[in-house]
């Protein structure tokens, strides 16, 4: 079986994103970086079919050189090796990205086609949820989105997401795309042996194509800051009413 996943670059969740003096990019001084928590989960649900079924997971991400900590990570847990679609400060848009990531794909399967293709429900910064679904279109194979359980058998791959009705089951005949939602496992944490190998891991390097899409990036503004207040109840044994009265209010006492 091969499988690709296809990952992206983002600020570590949690973290205070500052923008930038003209209001166009992020601000990454002193900003940590990650994979975006749901393409966590497609790694780890790539890792996990790998060693079920046999055969070998590709990672693949377009971004800055520094991306290739990610794929690195990616291959520390499981992935065989990584691909990197460079990118300058230009424009890259959800259409962009899609057709550069599209073109990409064509490449790698010059061996064979993809058994399975795996994206993140949506990426932590942008969450367009946009960019698998425009990747499945353009090679013409079905995809589900949102994905809370993955298996595969007899060539089809059965696929679970929740929604407001319950849980609905789909059957993708393969090749197909999957966009995989976090919560679908745990992804694991690197083995000693995983990082030592992941330093020597293989990582291409394919120049991205692509027209730049429809969209264009205006300006960009941080969201409100959310303030909370803190009520002090006490101290010591005096405040062991007050907290009692809260413990109350609350419904925590019966």
């Amino acid at each position: 079986m091969r499988i690709l996943v296809c990952v992206k670059r983002v600020p570590a969740p949690g973290s205070k994103i500052n923008i930038t003096a003209d209001g166009r990019a992020v601000d990454d001084t002193n900003l940590g970086h990650t994979t975006s928590p749901h393409e966590e989960c497609a790694v780890e649900a790539a890792a996990r079919l790998v060693e079920e079924h046999g055969g070998e997971a590709t990672v693949l991400t377009l971004g800055p050189a520094a991306a290739e900590e990610q794929l690195r990570y990616a291959v520390s847990v499981g992935m065989s090796a990584g691909v990197l679609l460079p990118t300058d400060d230009g424009e890259w848009d959800p259409q962009r990205t899609a057709a550069a990531l599209a073109a990409a794909v064509r490449d790698l399967e010059a061996d064979g086609a993809f058994d399975l293709i795996l994206f993140g429900n949506e990426s932590a910064d942008a969450g367009g949820f946009q960019v698998g679904i425009r990747v499945a279109h353009a090679l013409g194979r079905p995809m589900v989105n949102g994905a809370k359980g993955l298996s595969i058998a007899g060539g089809i791959a059965h696929v679970e997401r929740e929604s407001d009705a319950g849980r609905e089951a789909y059957e993708l005949p393969l090749p197909a795309v999957v966009g995989v939602k976090e919560g679908i496992n745990l992804p694991r944490y690197p083995t000693m042996r995983g990082r030592l190998a992941s330093k020597k891991a293989e990582v291409a390097t394919i120049e991205p194509g692509g027209e730049v899409g429809g969209l264009q990036m205006t300006t960009l503004a941080p969201p409100p800051e959310r303030r909370t207040e803190t009520i002090v109840l006490g101290h010591g044994p005096e405040a062991a009413a007050a907290v009692v009265d809260v413990l109350d209010e609350i419904g925590v006492l019966r």
